[in-house]
């Protein structure tokens, strides 16, 4: 059986995530840390132990050097032994092996599992007659066993109550870091047209980001309805002139059936036909281009290219001259994108030019460009700006009778751009318009 998408975390707030994750890792941790302290219990009680045997273990064998009985406190037992293990004063023998006598009286202490544990310290003393002692000072572990189960117990019992005040408190923290979010997520379903998000002055950084983030979108979809209200409205002005041209003219030819009169018709019908098709090329193109389809970036030869494009180019009034510099010259872009980029900017040196079109492929180390020269009216400096956006047409001699939608510079830009190049006009030597175009070079 599959699990949802999204897993064990699906359908789950934020703040209960974290908090559940918040707790498990503190929980771990707490019981992490009460199991080492439980196990490090007992060691810790029997050195506290050890500490108050050696201090009793000195001066009860001070006492024996100088030739006095000591003395037992409570809780404690001194004793008093030959090297051998034998009670040399007035209490039993104490029930310690000849190993643990050796022990003790090399001075480490021991614990004896008799009757009862009992820990023991030793030292050898030498006494005012000049025999050797063993003092040893012991003490009963009773308890210390029932001492360390209490003890991991309790230490278990406070790391879940630990984790416990730590989940209450992760919730009401993250619920209060997550209350901003909250108020800006309302204010965004109340934002008017046109509005954006408004954040305190007191906000946390990562919340003013998220805002500027969120209104940076918003400028971004309302610059683009923005081109796209635009440009719906200048395809629909473009697509009527056409349209309504080649109505009228059948009109007139419906009601004038004159074979003469017809075959004109005919013939700017087809011209017309040909513009809309023309023009409906050019919106789809840059429709796919803003839609984000671009596909793989190839090897091209621009030299071939531009051979290929004049060829394509067919009968013109005036010559193009292809001037390369190199025999190839190869650029990372699409062969359709290159041949509409070529084909575009031809045709429109042709439609302005008056004797000849000149085009030069250039090469440098990072880029491949081509320059279309003309030696038409040219284009103006306060014109060379807009020249490249969509629908935009010079009112002025470059742009008379040109019968052109205001597309085929658009669409260049639009191509050349998103392979990365650039695109550009000025003043060629000729006199006309100079269009330069540079793709990046490929390797």
């Amino acid at each position: 059986m599959r699990g949802s998408p999204g897993g064990p975390w699906a359908g789950l707030s934020l703040r209960l995530r974290v908090t559940t994750l918040a707790t498990a890792v503190t929980l771990v941790c707490l019981l992490g840390l009460a199991t080492v302290a439980g196990q490090g219990l007992g060691p810790l009680l029997t050195h506290a132990m050890d500490d108050e045997l050696r201090a009793e273990l000195s001066g009860a064998t001070r006492a024996v050097v100088a030739g006095r009985a000591p003395v037992s406190p409570d809780g404690l037992e001194v004793r008093v032994l030959d090297t051998a293990g034998s009670a040399v004063d007035d209490g039993a023998s104490p029930n310690l092996t000849r190993e643990e006598v050796r022990t003790l009286k090399a001075g480490v202490p021991i614990t004896t599992d008799g009757q009862g544990s009992v820990r023991w310290h030793g030292a050898v003393v030498t006494a005012p007659n000049g025999s050797q002692r063993l003092v040893v000072v012991g003490a009963g572990l009773v308890g210390q066993g029932a001492a360390e189960a209490s003890g991991g117990r309790w230490l278990l019992g406070t790391a879940l109550v630990g984790a416990v005040v730590a989940g209450v408190a992760i919730w009401f923290a993250v619920g209060s870091a997550l209350r901003p979010v909250a108020r800006m997520r309302q204010s965004v379903r109340r934002l008017a047209p046109g509005a954006r998000v408004e954040v305190p002055d007191a906000a946390a950084g990562e919340l003013r980001a998220l805002a500027d983030d969120f209104n940076s979108l918003l400028d971004q979809q309302d610059a683009t309805a923005e081109r796209l209200r635009r440009f719906t409205g200048d395809a629909a002005h473009e697509l009527r002139s056409p349209v309504a041209s080649i109505r009228v003219q059948s009109e007139v030819a419906v009601a004038n059936p004159d074979p003469n009169l017809s075959h004109e018709v005919h013939a700017d019908v087809l011209a017309d036909a040909e513009r809309l098709s023309a023009l409906l090329d050019g919106l789809l193109a840059l429709a796919r281009s803003d839609a984000g389809e671009l596909p793989p970036a190839e090897t091209v030869d621009l030299v071939g290219e531009v051979r290929a494009a004049v060829e394509r180019a067919g009968d013109q009034p005036v010559p193009i001259v292809v001037n390369a510099m190199t025999g190839r010259a190869w650029a990372a872009a699409a062969h359709t994108e290159v041949e509409l980029v070529l084909d575009n900017l031809l045709r429109n040196a042709c439609r302005y030019t008056r004797t000849q079109v000149v085009v030069s492929v250039l090469t440098s180390r990072t880029s491949v460009r081509v320059l279309v020269d003309d030696d038409g009216p040219g284009v103006r400096p306060e014109h060379r700006a807009k020249v490249f956006d969509r629908f935009y047409r010079v009112a002025d001699d470059r742009a008379r009778s040109s019968g052109g939608a205001g597309l085929g510079l658009a669409l260049v830009a639009e191509l050349v751009r998103r392979r990365g190049g650039r695109v550009a006009v000025g003043e060629s030597p000729d006199g006309g318009a100079r269009f330069t175009v540079a793709w990046v070079r490929a390797d």
